[in-house]
């Protein structure tokens, strides 16, 4: 692929042309379609990429990516229906959106449901997507393109609703937790920065043992905390106030939102 299109340049757009930019693709071969022009000026300068309210792009990229709100998903792809040559790729982020609906409007093109998340800025996404019938020649392509910006994973079309639930949101229960942790960390006598300095890398690194170990958290958990111990008195409190509880019902509530959008 040498040239990527958007339409949409909102918050997640931006998280995406910010981790593509220089990386993937030189900011002359990046290309955003939005509405509002104040937010075009702010694109281009920011990341030197081409910005417009128009989309006469379409013609010169190989992947286009729709980044939307859920209400405006239907008039967006209704008012690009036969402006996309059959050879690009039509990937899009609307949560809760079916292949189905958007085949509807491009039944010979090659079509892409993508969950990233807003760490794809930092080159840490975790994006899973699923391939329409279309697509299944270019799956390669598509996991190599977000494997480059984090983690990619194909899954069901069923599923993509547990993965807005889970890593879709995911990070907001971060920042939540780090937070939070902060907040511990200044109760505790530490400065507001070294708190959160000291919180954010703990979970980092907590992250980074699970994905580079392959062992189960619980494992992994077990081998930091000693019998009697610090940790032990701390997971002990967390177990009380139903700290694990609540983080599976926060998936499970993003998850039936997405299946209401």
């Amino acid at each position: 692929m040498s040239k990527v299109g958007f339409i949409g340049g909102g918050a997640l757009a931006e998280s995406i042309v910010r981790g593509i930019c220089g990386k993937v693709f030189a900011p002359s071969e990046i290309f955003v379609s939005e509405i509002r022009p104040a937010r075009c000026e702010e694109l281009s300068a920011r990341y030197g990429v081409n910005a417009s309210t128009d989309a006469n792009f379409l013609d010169a990229i190989d992947l286009l990516i729709v980044a939307v709100k859920p209400k405006d998903a239907e008039k967006t792809f209704a008012a690009l229906q036969n402006k996309i040559p059959a050879s690009t790729i039509i990937t899009y982020t609307v949560a809760g959106l079916k292949l189905a609906a958007v085949e509807k409007f491009f039944p010979e093109h090659k079509i892409v449901r993508i969950m990233p998340n807003v760490a794809v800025s930092v080159g840490e996404s975790m994006t899973a997507y699923t391939l329409n019938k279309n697509a299944a020649q270019v799956g390669d392509t598509i996991k190599n393109f977000w494997s480059a910006l984090g983690r990619a994973v194909e899954v069901e079309e069923k599923l993509m609703d547990a993965v807005t639930g889970l890593s879709g949101s995911g990070p907001a229960y971060a920042f939540l937790m780090i937070d939070a942790l902060g907040d511990g960390g200044v109760a505790a006598g530490l400065s507001r920065a070294q708190a959160i300095e000291l919180a954010a890398q703990t979970l980092l690194g907590a992250a980074k043992m699970v994905l580079d170990s392959g062992e189960h958290p619980d494992v992994l958990r077990d081998k930091v905390t000693s019998p009697a111990g610090t940790t032990i008195e701390g997971v002990r409190v967390l177990e009380r106030a139903g700290f694990r509880s609540a983080l599976i019902e926060a998936v499970l509530a993003a998850t039936e939102k997405s299946k209401s959008l």
